[in-house]
């Protein structure tokens, strides 16, 4: 099974967020600057296309990054990702721990204490915690702030990234809260340079992630 490193830099993708360069260019980038984690989101796109642009994107992150397929385990396994990342909604962990086996890390994204337990317990190998800061890629969405992380981070030992409205300006807060990465959308990809945009937030994350160690130690 692929090992997950560590801090983290997760790239969500959202294709209609780019700004005049395709996903492959701008994951491209994004890796080069950085993220050692793309999850391909583009929940809009039938089954054939999806395995395409995996299969796309797996020829760019193969060695240099881990990709996860949202929600998708056939697609998953079809272009040799590392892992699947599963919504509260999805399969539950245990049934696609039976299809995939070893083949695949399992990622649950989460939004409670209750939650985060439940997915540990049933064998998920990451949570994505959120939502932390709003965000205009889920309008509306209640932001739980880094409350919720502290809380889950104390309840769970797997690891663990915050997601929503992150940016470099309060990734630190995040990483403070327990978390060991982020996972990102706009931060990156409506970047007019994703690959500085992911290198700068990358720097704040292991900046965060070295002094919380440290801390750790004395």
């Amino acid at each position: 099974m692929p090992q997950l490193p560590a801090p983290l830099l997760c790239l969500v993708t959202d294709r209609k967020v780019l700004r005049g360069i395709t996903l492959e260019e701008a994951v491209q980038k994004a890796v080069a600057g950085g993220c050692n984690l793309v999850q391909l989101r583009e929940k809009d796109l039938p089954a054939g296309q999806l395995l395409s642009l995996a299969k796309a994107l797996r020829a760019v992150t193969a060695g240099r990054a881990l990709l996860f397929i949202n929600d998708r385990v056939d697609v998953a396994l079809a272009c040799d990702a590392d892992g699947v990342q599963l919504g509260e909604e999805s399969l539950p962990v245990a049934a696609v721990r039976r299809i995939a086996g070893d083949r695949l890390l399992i990622g649950r994204s989460v939004h409670s204490e209750e939650g985060a337990v439940e997915a540990q317990r049933l064998g998920a190998d990451l949570l994505i915690v959120g939502t932390m800061f709003e965000t205009a890629s889920h309008p509306g969405a209640v932001a739980a702030g880094t409350s919720l992380l502290r809380r889950v981070t104390s309840a769970v030992n797997v690891p663990i990234l915050g997601i929503g409205g992150v940016t470099r300006h309060n990734v630190g807060q995040v990483m403070d809260a327990g978390a060991c990465g982020v996972a990102v959308v706009r931060e990156v990809l409506a970047s007019p340079d994703p690959e500085a945009s992911a290198r700068s937030l990358m720097a704040e994350i292991r900046e965060a992630w070295l002094s919380r160690t440290a801390r750790a130690r004395d």
